[in-house]
């Protein structure tokens, strides 16, 4: 026997028919917050100031990246060159 019941709700229906409590005032509260903080702290900041937090290797951090994947690329064909 199988039996199949289908509930059509809103989820603020569902959270309130199961007892949950409604998050979403406690949320947007602290989305604005960290919106506030993160706009604050850019405006302290320059862009050079910027790119060395985002960034602190820089494009030498490129370089090294590509440099990992060159090694392990061709650490599978002993015949390859590395550049």
């Amino acid at each position: 026997m199988k039996v199949t019941v289908d509930v059509d709700c809103t989820p603020e229906e569902a959270r309130a028919f199961l007892g949950l409590p409604d998050v979403a005032p406690m949320q947007e509260a602290l989305l604005r917050e960290v919106e506030e903080r993160m706009k604050a702290a850019l405006s302290a900041m320059d862009p050079e100031t910027m790119m060395k937090t985002w960034m602190p290797a820089g494009i030498q951090g490129v370089e090294q990246l590509q440099k990992m994947f060159w090694s392990q690329f061709t650490a599978g064909f002993p015949n390859a060159k590395e550049k």
